[in-house]
């Protein structure tokens, strides 16, 4: 009989940057529960405290946001603090894009090292002044100006880069129309007609259209399902334990680890389906499998599970035979290497991998793993291998342990309870 443990991991963390800076758009009061506490969305709420906005107030469990439309927000003071939140960069200079002064963004280490271009082309093309460091990257000055209709095709299948130019529109009161390679994550879509904006989606093409203003909305922000993920994955690799995640946002273009998952042989159902503020959400319940086999993720899976990919390969490393991610290059230019990172900590505890230059392949088996990895400050690095020390047959020390704050601040609590 399986001990069942039931876990409502945190807020989605792309929903909660997304709320919080819709709110601000909008005009009135928005009302945000389940909000995801963590660094990276800390990081877009001071943001947006230091252009002017109102984030402050609590009722009960959720923040209130008072939203005054982008005519009151104002110059910074300071610099723009992104911290370690490429999200908080990207998007924030969507909104500085159409505002009348000038703003400046920086953030950390880690973040001064991540591409920028893709998002100062488009917002560029729509007639703001953007600065970016030699290499492309921060800290990143944004000169906002009245802006023109855009038609762009994005380079990379971002939905950040989607996210900025949508919001650039929305705050000048633009149309534009976004073409994708790959459909990528779609909630900045969902919560803009949420709030009443004409946005129009036709598989990988988003058209936006002005003239309805944003209207406040009461936001419940649903389980994060890159965080569900690691849970997941630790109870399909385990026995004697059945893991349920509540609320978990199931739409599509997030989904895929848990289909890939499922595919590799998992017992998994997803059950009690609804949608809430224009989300689809669910219960997850995995439960102990006797034997995963590999996969194979070609490219046009990876958007839908970008931030998973190296949770996968390290669930591959107890699967059996080899799992092949390819088209996945973007992992590159994460908070780390992900590709480099992952094969290099695999190897460190005893796992045939191989790094490839838009991917890796992991060879699984049930040998013991035993090692050191650096997690290179990388949350999703970090939570990763966690999962895998937290097996039996593992003595798997991380050098920074304390980085999941970034995602997943009780992280290590909750995978306590779920391998107790």
């Amino acid at each position: 009989m399986s001990r069942v443990v039931t876990v409502r991991v945190p807020g989605d963390k792309s929903i909660s940057h997304r709320a919080l800076i819709l709110s601000v758009l909008a005009h009135g009061a928005s009302r945000i529960q389940g909000l995801l506490d963590s660094a990276d969305v800390r990081s877009t709420a001071d943001v947006l405290r230091a252009l002017g906005a109102d984030v402050a107030r609590h009722e009960g469990d959720a923040l209130v946001v008072h939203g005054h439309g982008p005519t009151r927000l104002a110059p910074a003071t300071r610099a723009l603090d992104c911290g370690n939140s490429g999200t908080t960069a990207r998007l924030m200079a969507g909104v500085a894009a159409a505002l009348p002064f000038e703003s400046r963004f920086t953030g950390d280490a880690s973040l001064s090292r991540r591409p920028m271009r893709r998002v100062a082309r488009p917002l560029s093309a729509m007639g703001a002044e953007v600065e970016l460091s030699d290499g492309g990257t921060l800290p990143m000055r944004v000169r906002g100006a009245p802006l023109r209709p855009l038609d762009w095709e994005s380079e990379t299948a971002s939905a950040q880069v989607k996210s900025a130019i949508l919001l650039a529109a929305v705050v000048a009161n633009v149309p534009v129309t976004v073409r994708e390679r790959r459909r990528t994550r779609d909630h900045t879509e969902r919560m803009l007609r949420a709030m009443g904006a004409h946005v129009e989606q036709d598989e990988a093409v988003v058209r936006f259209a002005p003239g309805y203003p944003l209207a406040p909305v009461e936001w419940r922000v649903p389980a994060d399902p890159s965080s569900a993920a690691f849970l997941a994955a630790f109870a399909a690799l385990s026995s004697g334990v059945e893991v349920l995640l509540p609320d978990v946002c199931v739409t599509p273009t997030r989904a895929g680890f848990f289909a890939v998952l499922q595919r590799m042989g998992a017992h998994m159902s997803i059950e009690d389906r609804r949608e809430e503020g224009g989300e689809p959400v669910a219960t997850v319940r995995v439960r102990g499998t006797a034997g995963l086999g590999a996969a194979a993720v070609t490219a046009a899976e990876v958007p839908s599970m970008i931030d998973e990919l190296p949770l996968l390969a390290c669930v591959a490393a107890r699967a059996s035979g080899d799992t092949v991610i390819e088209g996945a290059a973007e992992l590159r230019v994460k908070e780390s290497d992900r590709i480099a990172a992952v094969v290099a900590g695999l190897r460190a505890i005893g796992v045939d991998a191989e790094e490839r230059p838009d991917g890796l392949r992991v060879a699984g088996g049930d040998r013991a793993l035993r090692g050191a990895v650096s997690t290179h400050g990388d949350h999703r690095l970090a939570m990763a291998f966690g999962v895998l020390a937290a097996l039996p047959l593992s003595e798997i020390a991380l050098d920074d342990p304390a980085c999941v704050a970034v995602s997943y601040p009780d992280f290590w609590r909750d995978l306590a309870r779920v391998s107790a």
